[in-house]
């Protein structure tokens, strides 16, 4: 039996469980870099590639999704208790989280236009190139959503919920997110900000639909419009290949710019009513899996 600083009512006391993790993502990330390394031929890791990022990117998710899959084992659960459940991948709500982050940006870059802060530009690309890129950063941006929502969202939302409960880890997951983000070019306090308010919705959606797929669609949808269709600053990134070369005229708590959009204050507003719609339109409490049964037995 395991001494009662190890183990609690429910096994391994959650603070070991994440030491345990963290030790696999480290150690699988560092055999991980080397093939990621022969993959590109020692060429540097690059964001605004997508191809590039895209072998990254998925080097990047099998060792995440290793790494829970040895931990489920030892603690008898699947990827699906921890968020990703595969069955319902690319569900309908996966969907309909595209259509409302690429429309709500697009909302939003059009209260940009009116104000005369932000210009469409000409078109970039033409013929075959508006598929072959389009199609590139679509396979991108989900690696990169699925890969940032299941390292804040997954294993590690999961543990800490069993330790302190959903809210106080949701806060913790969505500050280091946004601590990260100081790592991008161009981040403005009120940018790192809106990373951690979207962590939060993140969570909150996650909460209501019980897995990570709805918070997949919505980052996903949003990072494609940014970096491919209106070819703006994506938390300070750019990519290569954008189908519009869009331009920023205003002040930056209207525009966000460097960092994008969503470091201006229209953004925030945004957000909020994100949060309000959902919460009037998603009621059911179904992660984790324990509360979720609480809740119908009552």
């Amino acid at each position: 039996m395991l001494p009662n600083s190890f183990a609690g009512p429910h096994g391994l006391r959650a603070r070991w469980r994440l030491l345990i993790y963290a030790a696999l993502v480290f150690a699988l990330g560092y055999g991980a870099n080397k093939i990621a390394d022969a993959l590109l031929h020692g060429e540097q890791p690059d964001a605004s590639s997508p191809t590039v990022a895209t072998v990254t990117l998925s080097v990047a998710l099998c060792v995440l999704l290793l790494a829970a899959w040895v931990m489920g084992k030892i603690e008898g659960r699947s990827l699906a208790d921890y968020g990703l459940p595969w069955r319902r991948a690319f569900c309908a709500e996966f969907w309909l989280a595209w259509a409302i982050g690429f429309v709500s940006l697009t909302l939003l870059l059009g209260v940009l236009r009116l104000a005369r802060a932000y210009s469409l530009g000409p078109q970039q690309l033409h013929g075959l190139d508006i598929l072959k890129y389009g199609l590139l950063w679509t396979v991108t941006m989900i690696l990169a959503a699925t890969v940032e929502e299941f390292f804040y969202r997954g294993y590690l939302q999961f543990t800490l919920t069993s330790g302190i409960g959903f809210w106080p880890a949701a806060v913790i997951t969505s500050t280091l997110m946004a601590a990260a983000h100081m790592l991008n070019p161009g981040w403005t306090v009120l940018g790192l900000c809106t990373v951690g308010g979207f962590g939060l919705i993140a969570c909150f959606l996650l909460r209501r639909t019980g897995d990570l797929w709805m918070p997949i669609g919505l980052h996903a949808a949003w990072d494609w419009g940014e970096t491919y269709f209106y070819g703006v600053p994506d938390s300070g990134q750019m990519g290569n290949g954008h189908l519009f070369q869009g331009s920023f005229h205003g002040p930056a708590w209207l525009t966000g710019m460097p960092f994008g959009v969503e470091a201006g204050w229209p953004n925030v507003a945004l957000f909020l009513i994100w949060w309000f719609w959902f919460a009037k339109w998603l009621r059911e409490v179904k992660y984790p899996k324990s509360v979720a049964r609480e809740a119908q037995t009552r």
